[in-house]
């Protein structure tokens, strides 16, 4: 699993510290002395697959570099209820100050990963695998990406840079386009920027068809019925990555698996995800 940049961390964590703190903890400056020192825990109140340990540690780190951070677990493992994530020790200020971004990191990225992991789950044993989406807080992309790969799952584009994705209003746009928008689209892209990969959006069975003839590389089957997605699997028959999209819930997942499509891609991992219950308590 890619880890995240050393840099990125930085950035991320000090832009939040600087959002919380503002000129200072007046809180903790005013209660607590400035030599006292203590311990404390970030537990799971809840099972939860683990995310985000590394931004914690820098925020907790950023405030003193006297903070020592002991894991109890590793980045996407599964861990029980009560289990310890992260023993911090060192100048009582410094956790306090940095306590609620740390947690807010990793109950946030938890959360993805811990829902990612579900999905999997509900999968295993068919051929298909977990996509994300572009559904993503905005400047929080990376992150919440990466947190997807810690529950199993597989990023798709990063964003509209590094992946060519025709959708259905490209193809709108272009229903004048001669011999049909699909392949004109295609064959735009293919001209334009040649070593692209390049997928097509597909609402219907004849959409597919023309994908497949214009050799697009990936087809993305947008809100098909199961019966369509397993006659796209057929009309394929390999020669294409077939992608599902489209009312994916933990309910239906498996079903959409089960048609034999390579991926299925689900929002709901970074749109509308719950963050998981962790707490920090001192000994």
């Amino acid at each position: 699993m890619e880890m995240l940049a050393s840099g990125e961390i930085e950035r991320m964590v000090t832009a939040a510290l600087e959002e919380d703190l503002g000129s200072g903890d007046a809180t903790t400056i005013s209660t607590i002395a400035e030599d006292s020192v203590s311990e404390a825990w970030m537990k799971a109140r809840e099972p939860i697959v683990v995310s985000g340990l590394a931004l914690a540690e820098a925020a907790f780190r950023k405030l003193s570099t006297d903070l020592q951070c002991e894991r109890g677990c590793g980045e996407g493992e599964a861990i029980e209820q009560n289990q310890t994530l992260l023993t911090i020790r060192g100048p009582t200020r410094a956790i306090l100050g940095a306590e609620r971004v740390a947690l807010n990191f990793v109950q946030r990225l938890s959360g993805i990963a811990t829902m990612t992991g579900r999905f999997v789950k509900e999968i295993r044993g068919t051929r298909a695998r977990i996509l994300d989406t572009r559904k993503t807080t905005p400047l929080w992309r990376r992150l919440e990406k990466y947190a997807v790969r810690c529950g199993g799952g597989k990023n798709h584009r990063m964003g509209l840079f590094d992946m060519i994705l025709i959708k259905d209003n490209h193809l709108s746009a272009l229903r004048d386009a001669s011999p049909n928008a699909v392949t004109a689209a295609v064959q735009r892209a293919r001209s334009m920027f040649p070593g692209m990969k390049v997928e097509v959006e597909a609402d219907t069975l004849d959409q597919v068809r023309q994908a497949l003839e214009a050799r697009a590389d990936m087809i993305l089957l947008d809100n098909m019925r199961l019966e369509e997605l397993r006659e796209a699997v057929r009309i394929v028959n390999g020669a294409v990555k077939l992608e599902a999209s489209g009312g994916v819930n933990l309910g239906t997942i498996r079903a959409i698996a089960e048609t034999g499509v390579d991926f299925v891609s689900v929002g709901a991992l970074t749109h509308s995800v719950r963050c998981v219950d962790i707490a920090l308590d001192f000994l």
